[in-house]
């Protein structure tokens, strides 16, 4: 099972996190818990460059394409391996967040942010996601 949680920053993502690990726990479920960007060693490099205030000056498009960069590498290096082997995948975002942040907040077309993600994603997409506000 494949779970993402998404929500603005301070929304009680990380409190949920706890509470859904510590149930998974508890079931004897196996789990793995990643984020988006920087699930990966990859994904923490483009991080680091998309958080770091000199890169304020990223147009929107190359920023979209930062967290499609992330996104590809975590979900073959990290995700599907992690479903194959029969662990639950929790993800602290996900394609959700690239459509409101990228798209309505920096005002790219959603459409195109769509068709990247069905490139990239390849049909993984949650099973369930939790939207905390």
């Amino acid at each position: 099972m494949f779970i993402s949680l998404e929500g603005i920053e301070g929304c009680g993502k990380t409190t949920q996190l706890e509470h859904l690990t510590t149930y998974l726990e508890a079931k004897g479920q196996p789990y793995v818990v990643t984020r988006e960007p920087g699930g990966t060693e990859i994904g923490k490099k483009i991080r680091s460059i998309l958080l770091d205030p000199a890169s304020k000056e990223l147009v929107p498009t190359a920023e979209l394409l930062l967290y499609m960069a992330d996104r590809a590498q975590h979900i073959h290096s990290l995700i599907k391996p992690q479903l194959a082997q029969g662990k639950v995948v929790v993800c602290d975002r996900y394609f959700d967040a690239t459509v409101v942040y990228q798209g309505f907040a920096r005002g790219l077309d959603t459409g195109f942010i769509r068709d990247l993600h069905r490139i990239i994603l390849e049909d993984l997409k949650p099973d369930l996601t939790l939207l905390l506000d």
